[in-house]
């Protein structure tokens, strides 16, 4: 196969953890053919087929220099046998606009993971709203007098971002409300932006669960995410330590039930985000942790997921 990484700027690349390294690792010792752009190399002009200013990649094993750099030059995404759309968030107007560039080039024939249409409609905080079962108290609104019914309601909670990642913009608010107000007009951005809450889930202090599903089935393998020192997030960038570990029962349930129903929605990849048994997330556009997972169980997550591609590619463009 030849297969186009839609990326952030590859010299951002943390090599020694970076999940979309370690994919380009794996199908590079399986003898397919790379290429890399960004969202901004996609261009779509008048009468012609979407396009990427994509340059080939090729993997040196040198922990300074893991790439050499052939000319960049304008190829059609339809001569790529997968494109793996592995930008991430925020999920902004230009990322949006890139999943309509990648749609249009479904339409000429390209394959794209994660499907853009999925993507789009998959936002990774509101995503877990259609599964009430799994989830814990949770309220999406713009509204400050709502937040303050929420907090009045359950006490402890947590309020986040609609856009952000990596433990960005979180904020924990106990039952005293100490600095409520401006933590809803930090977020809140005068009624200009919404905000998730949810109820604080003391369960945060045995790791915030990685749990990922490929293909629609569970990797047998998650990462905890375990918050250190004062810190209530557990996110990685954040901070927090890693610890893999086998999924349990109760997640595996959960991360199959979701697979079932996600996946043949063109979701080939998700990260779910488990506290204790409450899915807080639902990552679609960039799910992380293959590393640290191999690294410390030998579950060679990058290989499970090259498989799930080469049999995704394979099949006609329609089938589910």
């Amino acid at each position: 196969m030849n297969l186009l990484f839609v990326a952030d700027p590859l010299e951002s690349f943390k090599i020694y953890k970076d999940t979309t390294f370690s994919m380009m690792r794996e199908a590079a010792r399986r003898g397919h053919g790379i290429a890399a752009c960004e969202p901004r190399h996609l261009r779509w002009q008048t009468g012609q087929p979407v396009t990427a200013h994509a340059r080939p990649i090729h993997l040196t094993g040198h922990e300074n220099a893991w790439f050499t750099e052939d000319t960049a030059r304008d190829q059609p995404l339809t001569g790529f046998s997968a494109v793996l759309m592995r930008k991430d968030p925020p999920f902004d107007a230009e990322y949006t606009y890139a999943t309509h560039l990648l749609e249009q080039a479904e339409r000429e024939g390209a394959r794209v993971f994660n499907k853009p249409a999925a993507l789009r409609n998959h936002p990774e905080k509101l995503a877990i709203m259609e599964w009430p079962q799994f989830i814990g108290p949770t309220l999406v609104t713009r509204e400050p007098r709502a937040i303050r019914a929420f907090h009045a309601e359950h006490g402890d909670i947590i309020l986040k971002p609609l856009d952000g990642m990596g433990g960005r913009g979180i904020f924990r608010v106990r039952e005293d409300g100490l600095n409520l107000g401006s933590i809803i007009e930090t977020l809140n951005q005068g009624g200009g932006a919404s905000v998730m809450v949810q109820k604080f889930l003391p369960e945060i202090t045995a790791g915030d669960k990685r749990v990922l599903i490929i293909g629609g089935e569970p990797v047998p393998y998650c990462l905890a995410r375990i918050p250190q020192g004062n810190e209530v997030r557990g996110n990685l960038a954040t901070g927090g330590k890693g610890v893999a570990e086998p999924l349990n029962a109760a997640d595996h349930a959960t991360a199959s039930a979701i697979g079932r129903v996600l996946a043949p929605r063109g979701l080939l990849l998700i990260g779910l985000d488990i506290i204790g048994t409450k899915v807080t997330e639902i990552n679609v556009t960039s799910p992380t942790c293959f590393l640290e997972i191999l690294d410390q169980t030998g579950c060679d997550v990058p290989a499970l997921f090259i498989d799930a591609l080469e049999r995704a590619a394979a099949q006609p463009a329609d089938a589910p």
